[in-house]
Order: structure tokens, then sequence, then C-alpha cells
């Protein structure tokens, strides 16, 4: 049986992700979503992987609980380079980083990003709400907000969350979310 930790890990500290251009990345998360840059940490240090020292630019976009949003820069095109994936993957929407707002937060978010023109994509998944919008680096960030029956629904998944995920490994596909819409074809 598994053991699990006597404590859980308390919150997200941060996520990090590399871009090209920390300024282009700052107008997106601070003056378009209006999440707040608090920390630019300058460095360098040696890097195995080239051979040489390295200049990069660290900064963090603080969120209310604490964590935060990292975001790498290097003053070395290589090194830039090597931190991208050399064949990025033909559906690219299941990678990403979902953050939970309120409906005003959301409502106030999707304007922000239909003023400045960015393209924006809309899914109600029946258990929440979502809109996606991209960095200019290419990080794709959700923002969902929770039905008023959130807790219900979390009381159920997490009732059967080890059952159900041993029902799809033995093959047993069908769906067990009847709060979405589903189309007909």
């Amino acid at each position: 049986m598994t053991r699990l930790l006597s404590k859980g890990p308390e919150r997200l500290h941060h996520h990090a992700y590399v871009v090209r251009d920390q300024e282009k990345n700052r107008q997106f998360f601070e003056d378009v979503l209006g999440i707040p840059l608090t920390a630019t940490w300058c460095e360098k240090h040696f890097n195995a992987w080239v051979g040489r020292e390295v200049a990069f630019c660290h900064t963090f976009y603080s969120l209310a609980d604490g964590g935060a949003l990292a975001f790498f820069s290097f003053a070395d095109d290589e090194v830039y380079r090597k931190t991208q994936a050399e064949k990025p993957a033909e559906i690219r929407s299941f990678d990403h980083i979902a953050f939970k707002v309120d409906a005003g937060t959301y409502d106030e978010l999707l304007g922000r990003v239909k003023a400045a023109g960015l393209a924006v994509r809309e899914t109600d998944h029946g258990y929440c709400r979502s809109m996606y919008c991209e960095s200019p680096d290419g990080l794709i960030t959700e923002f969902t907000v929770d039905p008023p029956h959130a807790g219900d629904i979390d009381a159920i998944r997490r009732a059967d969350a080890h059952s159900e995920l041993a029902r799809w490994m033995a093959g047993d596909h069908r769906t067990n979310n009847d709060l979405r819409q589903r189309e007909t074809v």
C-alpha cells in the first residue's frame, strides 16, 4: 500500500517556464492579464550543459496564495535553444497551467484578453468553466471558475478516484463526467 506524506505540500511555490523576451512576457502577464511582476533576479553561473558561465534573468509574478509564475531568459542563444522542445506536440492544448479564479475575475480576464486582441477559447467542462489564452512564448494559461456546487463534485471524485483510475486502466473507457454538455452526432 502507498504511504502518503503525513502533511501534503502547502501550495504551488512556482511554475517555471523559459521565455525569449522578458519584456514581451511582462507585457502579457502584467499589462494584459494584470498579474504583478514582484521579483527579478539577475544571475550568472557555470552551466555544465554548455561548459561556460551563463547570464540569466529569472522573474516572478505573484499569485494571491503566495505562489508564483516564474520565467527564465538567457543572455545566450545557445542555452535558450537547448531549453526548447525539439519537436513540439502536434496537439499542444494539454500542456498548460491553470489558475482558479472567482466569476468576477474570470469575466475581467476575459475582457482584458479580448481587449488586447488575443485569441481566447472558453470551455464549460461541467465541473468548472475555463478560458484559455497563450503567452508570447506559447505558455497556454487557463483560468477556471468553479460552479456553486463544486464541493459536492469534489467529494464524489475523491471517493471514487482510485476505482475510476483502475476501471480506466482495465480498458473500460466510458465517461464518468455527466456534467459536461456533449454534442450529439
